[in-house]
This record gives structure tokens, C-alpha cells and sequence, in this order.
């Protein structure tokens, strides 16, 4: 029988469906210092962002023949490797888009209309300065005829676009590849006309030139995406969001740009040091902070999991 350990996590849909395929599938968490000796015993692992998944580990199962990652980045694999072994690796790039993009947009709001520290400032002035606070976030802008610059044009990048054109946005996109997509504007459920608008990619200084919000989809790299360089290029006052990962914009170069004025606001999911994060971004009054939950949405979580089971019920299937 086909062991699979799943030691972050999966929604029991996904974990129902290899069952009924016939797979034991083992939920219990294995500390990673004991992975070397216990994941020997198991065909494949299923993990998130808290496991890693190395060279050294891959090396000493040798039994095992699927590595799969319930999300996007595979950060915490060391992927080219492990196909060098011959070992199937796989994440799951369709299911967390819609979720990812939501977020994102949430944040464009509350920092447009300060709402995470007006939240905070009512929970303990609202009843003693209620006109003061009235006044302090009266300043607030509208999303509708803005620039958003998506940088990374990929699956989420797509729906942040599909999104932002639902509002009104200007949209302007940079990728790694030249490309022309073409965004569905169309409702589920709704009418049967497809509506659509055709997005060709532009290069990044034009995005961090003359974008109002900017969000970034790209995988980790050595560098960050938004450095002192990059910075420099952006209109005053920008407002950046971060869902992708920690570091691709430079953590000390923000705080040095939100004070001089550059950014008027950021918005954080992802944090260099998860899951201790440098208290000075937690506490930013122009920073919105959430705890790296872009794909924790409840259909997110199932589509992860449905679409893992389908993955490894095709791979198991055609290599029996």
C-alpha cells in the first residue's frame, strides 16, 4: 500500500479522496529533526511551508517518490534536486489564486481608508474622541481610476488584475516573459457573455514609475524585488503590498521610505524572519499586518486538497 505523510496540514476532502483511492494517508505531525529516520517509512510527503523538505532529508529516503507542497512556493524544497532522484514534485498553483488576490485587494482598502488603525483606535478612543478620530481618518482615497502594478503576472498576478479592473483600476503588469493575456471579466453564474480585456506585460520601471499601489507575485530570489534602487523609481507616496514572500521588498529600506514619505502605506503578509517577525513593521501605524494567510480561505484550503489528492491519483495511476 502507498504511504503518504501529511505533516502540515491538509482539508479531509483531499485527504478523503486518497483514501478512497486505496492510499494510507498519515496525518500525524513528525518533528523535522525526526523526519531522516520516520519519513523512510512513507512513499511521499505532503508539506506546507513549515516542513523542509532538503537534500540531506531527500538522501536518506530513499523510498520515497513524491514530494508535494499544498500552495504555490516551493521555497522549502529543494526541488531541482529531488527530480534529479527521479522524484515527482508537486505544488498546487490553480487552487489559492482567487484567495491570494482577495487579500491583496483587502489590503489596497485598509490602507486606502486607514482601517486597521482607525479598528484599533476605536477599540480604545471611539467613546471619548470619536470627532477626533473622524478628523484623523478623513483622508482617505478611492481605489477607482488608480494605477495598480502587478509585478510577477502569473496565476494570482492574473486575478489581482481581474480584480482590480472590477474596480475601475488602471492596470499595469511586468513579468520575467514577455506576454499578452487575456483577463475574464465575466460573474459565476452569471450572464452567459464573456467579457474579457486583453493585459500585455510592460517593463518594470514603467510599472514602478507610474503605478499608485503596487503587489508583488514572484518567487524568492537573492535579491529583493523593491531594494534603495527600485524604491527611488517609485511615485511619492505608493502604496505596496506583500503576499509573495519575505524579502522581496527590503524590510529596512520600507521603514526607511515610510518615514521619509516615498510609501504613504504597505501592506505585509509575508515577513523575512516568520514566525518572528522584526517588531518595528509589526508596529508601523502606515503598515497593515497580517500572519501570512494569503491561501487561508476555506475553499482555498479545499481546493489545495482536491487538487493534491487528483495529483497523486494520476501519478500513482500511471506508475504502477
Amino acid at each position: 500500500m502507498i504511504k503518504i505523510l501529511v505533516n502540515d496540514g491538509m482539508h479531509p476532502d483531499g485527504k478523503l479522496l486518497m483514501e478512497e483511492a486505496g492510499y494510507h494517508v498519515d496525518s500525524t505531525k513528525i518533528p523535522q529533526e525526526e523526519l531522516p529516520e520516520k519519513l523512510q517509512n512513507y512513499n511521499a510527503i505532503i508539506v506546507r511551508s513549515a516542513t523542509k523538505v532538503r537534500k540531506e532529508l531527500i538522501d536518506q529516503c530513499p523510498n520515497l517518490k513524491v514530494i508535494a507542497r499544498g500552495g504555490v512556493g516551493m521555497d522549502n524544497i529543494d526541488v531541482d534536486y529531488a527530480r534529479s532522484k527521479g522524484i515527482k514534485v508537486i505544488n498546487t498553483p490553480k487552487a489559492s489564486s482567487q484567495a491570494v488576490a482577495e487579500l491583496v485587494v483587502g489590503h489596497f482598502f485598509t490602507l486606502s481608508r486607514f482601517l486597521h488603525r482607525a479598528n484599533r483606535d476605536m477599540a480604545t478612543k471611539g467613546a471619548t474622541e470619536f470627532k477626533a478620530l473622524k478628523k484623523q481618518y478623513a483622508g482617505g482615497v478611492q481605489l477607482r481610476g488608480k494605477t495598480v502594478g502587478i509585478i510577477g503576472f502569473g496565476r494570482i498576478g492574473q486575478e489581482v488584475a481581474r480584480l482590480a479592473l472590477g474596480l475601475g483600476m488602471r492596470v499595469l503588469a511586468s513579468d520575467l516573459y514577455d506576454r499578452t493575456v487575456s483577463i475574464d471579466l465575466s460573474t459565476p453564474n452569471g450572464p452567459s457573455t464573456a467579457f474579457s480585456v486583453s493585459l500585455t506585460t510592460v517593463p518594470l520601471s514603467r510599472v514602478l514609475a507610474e503605478s499608485d499601489y503596487i503587489t508583488i507575485h514572484v518567487p524568492s530570489s537573492d535579491q529583493p524585488v523593491i531594494g534603495a534602487a527600485e524604491m527611488k523609481q517609485l511615485k511619492d507616496a505608493v502604496f505596496l503590498v506583500n503576499t509573495s514572500r519575505g524579502g522581496v521588498i527590503d524590510e529596512a529600506v520600507l521603514l526607511d521610505a515610510l518615514e521619509s514619505g516615498k510609501v504613504a502605506g504597505a501592506a505585509l503578509d509575508v515577513f523575512v524572519n516568520e514566525p518572528t517577525p522584526n517588531a518595528a513593521l509589526l508596529n508601523h501605524p502606515q503598515i497593515s499586518v497580517s500572519p501570512h494567510i494569503g491561501a487561508s480561505t476555506v475553499e482555498a484550503q479545499c481546493n489545495i486538497g482536491l487538487e493534491l489528492a487528483d495529483s497523486f491519483i494520476e501519478f500513482f495511476g500511471e506508475n504502477k
